[in-house]
Order: C-alpha cells, then structure tokens, then sequence
C-alpha cells in the first residue's frame, strides 16, 4: 500500500526544521560494534523535536540490517521507511529510518538515514590537537565553548550580573555546578585582585535554559586581606540559588599538608564517558561506575577523570569550570549500594536534585589537564544523599574539595500527571 502526505506546510508557516551540516565526525554503535560512520551528517532540528543525526546511506553497514515492512507519516517531511537490526538476537525492530521521497521542504534529507538513540548509540566524535578522539553522546547539550559564555556572567549595573539564555534543551534544567560557577564570577569581578577560597550555594528552584539568569551581588564585607559576598540568583524574579563565597588576597605558606590522592587508574585505565552530550569537554570514569544500570551495586565512589579541550585566559574562569563538574556524580555514587535504584530512574520515576554544594579552592588547577574528582556518597535517607569530593590534579596536588547533599525521592505524582516531562522535572 502506497501512503500519501498531506503537507501541514501552509496550515503551519511557522514551523521550522533546520538542516545544517554536522562540523564532526557522526558514529552509530551497537555495543562495541560500530553500525555507521561519516564526516558528511546533517544535524535536524525540528520544532518541538530532538534533535537528530542524520547519516549518508553510504555510511551504513546495511549487512546489519534488513528492511523493516514498517511505514509511517510526518506531514512536515513525508513517509519514512524503515529497517530493523538483525545483528542482535531477537532483532530489533525499526531502529533506522528514512524519507525516500521527503517533501520539498526538506529535500535535503534525501539519501541519508537517522536512528533511534533508545536503541542504539549516536555520537559525534572530535578530533584534538593532542591527537584524542573524544566522543559525546547525540543529541548534544553544546560545547564547552557555550558552557564557558555562559557562566562568564556580565556586569548590567553596579551590583547586577546577567547569565545568558542557552536555549531549548532536552532536559531544560540548568544544573547546580552552572550556578556555582555563575557566582564565583560574579564575586571575582565584585572583589578585584581577590581569589575565591570557597562558595557555599543552595539551589532553591529550578531554573530553565532558556532565559537568562540574574544576579545581585552584594559585599558583605570588603577586607584588604578577606572579603565575604553574598550572591542571589534570580529567574523571571523567582530566587532559584543563593550563595555566601569568602574570597582572600592571598599569602604565603605558614604550612603545607595535604591528603593524598588515592590509587586508581589514572586516565589511560578509566573508562571514557559521553553521557553528558557536551563537546570540548572528556570525562573518563573508573571502573565505568557512572552507570545508570539499576541493577548494578557496588560502593557509593565514583572516581571521574575530568579535562576540557580549551584552557581559558582567566584564572577564575579555569576555577568556576572545575566548580562545575562538582555537583555531577553524588546522586549516581549514592545510589550504587542499593539495588534496583539507577540514574535512568532519575526524573522518570524519582524526583533527584543536588540542593546544596561547598566547594574550597587549595591550589591552582588548569582544567585543560587531566583533573581527577574523587566522589563518596557516605550517607543516604530521609530522601537526601550525603556526599563529599576532593579534586586531585594527574601529578597528585589536591586542588579543590567539596561537599554536595542531594535529594532522591519518589514521585508523589509522576511528571506527566504534573503536565511536565521528564526533560523539566528537577
């Protein structure tokens, strides 16, 4: 059977998809088994979609596939046709798809094939100057270098800081590490000629990507050798983060003693870790502990090799980026003791946020070098996680340490009865 389209085109002027050419390198895996590969994708972006990657036929390894009987209409693009994956046992069915005759609209999707990401693995992979191939997971949150515009907030009036809008996310919760990173700027460019020594943030309300943040900084206390500011995050005027940082000028050692850096693998001996959908940025786990297999149990530790592709000029910068990947593993590290809990469970079926973070500023650190954040959630109840971290440079020095306490628990509603999703549930 034959399926027509009637083109939603006129009744929807507005409605928009974007082809671009893809920058970097587009990979398909099966597990360890690589399904496609190209340096000519389209990325698509569709109104009120993900976004997809989309691959040149060419690029396919078709011996893992077979034609599905599977059709379907999309009155934006035409009708798909699909294949299942024969490769695995059961197969799977209608992984991979494409508009053979697509609408005129997008007639720049002819020839190429996009895949289902709940099914199979879509990267983009770069290429670094120091010869790396750094994966990150499609459909991608951006780059580092985005993630840098963001927490470089900028002064509007005296006192007041504004942090950009990001954009549509698939997940439109800006996280914690971003406000702890915003206010550490603001309070460095508040006390010039002072460094941050620490920030303790509380992160009251979710705020969304897309629209700017506020903030309102105010010195407590302006001291020639310490200096204590306060510094208030707002959304459409609605607090979403509050923090107290203490800031010094610096001295000379009285004395020096430090913990030592525990023994894992160093970087080589981590398992490399695309999850976060950001580019410019590698992150290594050991023993792959960051995994959102509920069945998987093991200590509350995770232990997560951190480096950004780009070191940026400004000291405070290089501090508020390693503030940044604080508040990402102490949910996941407390949840590895207990069965059936996991981090796909995280927003779908648990309501999980990080409500609180300190972090101490030692030495300094360049997060263009590999950083190693060793991360032990050592309590867990009353719908809260307990956790604290130390960040240790690859030769050793301990830079940075922090405690986190978080929030884990079930749904009173799920967040569809809430008219939400889980991209937006905190």
């Amino acid at each position: 059977m034959t399926l027509s389209v009637e083109s939603a085109w006129p009744a929807h002027p507005d409605y928009r998809i974007d082809l671009a050419p893809c920058p970097i390198t587009g990979q398909v895996w099966d597990g360890d088994v690589l399904l496609a590969e190209s340096d000519a994708c389209l990325i698509v972006t569709e109104t009120d979609h993900v976004d997809r990657l989309y691959f040149p036929e060419s690029s396919v390894r078709w011996d893992m596939f077979a034609p599905s009987d599977h059709t379907t209409v999309c009155p934006f693009k035409g009708v798909a046709s699909y294949w299942n994956l024969t490769r695995s046992e059961p197969a799977r069915d209608n992984v991979v798809w494409t508009y053979r005759q697509p609408l005129a609209e997008v007639a720049g999707i002819e020839g190429y094939v996009s895949f289902y990401s709940r099914e199979v693995r879509v990267v983009v992979v770069e290429d670094w100057a120091d010869g790396s191939r750094v994966a990150a997971n499609f459909p991608l949150w951006g780059d580092a270098t985005e993630l840098m515009r963001l927490i470089d907030v900028q002064p509007v009036h005296l006192d007041d800081f504004v942090g950009p809008a990001h954009g549509p996310t698939r997940r439109d919760v800006v996280e914690g590490g971003q406000f702890a990173a915003q206010a550490i700027v603001a309070a460095t460019k508040a006390n010039s000629g002072q460094r941050v020594t620490s920030a303790s943030m509380i992160f009251t309300k979710a705020a969304s990507f897309t629209a700017p943040v506020d903030l309102h900084v105010e010195v407590l206390r302006k001291g020639r050798t310490f200096s204590t500011t306060e510094v208030r995050i707002s959304q459409h005027g609605s607090l979403r983060s509050v923090g107290l940082l203490l800031s010094d000028s610096g001295a000379d050692d009285v004395m020096r003693d430090a913990a030592g850096m525990p023994d894992v693998p160093g970087p080589d001996g981590a398992v490399p870790f695309a999850g976060f959908g950001m580019t410019g940025r590698e992150i290594r786990v050991v023993d792959a502990a960051y995994d959102p297999d509920p069945d998987r149990v093991g200590p509350p530790r995770i232990d997560a090799w951190v480096r950004f592709r780009d070191a940026p000029a400004e000291a405070y910068l290089h501090q508020a980026l390693l503030a940044q990947s604080t508040t990402h593993w102490t949910i996941a590290a407390g949840m590895l003791p207990h069965p059936g809990l996991g981090e796909a469970r995280a927003h779908r079926t648990l309501s999980t946020g990080i409500m609180k973070a300190t972090i101490a500023f030692h030495d300094d650190a360049d997060v263009s070098d590999w950083l190693l954040y060793c991360n032990e959630a050592f309590w867990s109840g009353r719908g809260l996680v307990q956790g604290d971290g130390r960040v240790f440079t690859q030769d050793g020095r301990l830079v940075a340490s922090y405690t986190v306490q978080a929030m884990v628990r079930d749904f009173d509603r799920t967040p569809t009865d809430m008219g939400r999703d889980d991209r937006t549930v905190m």
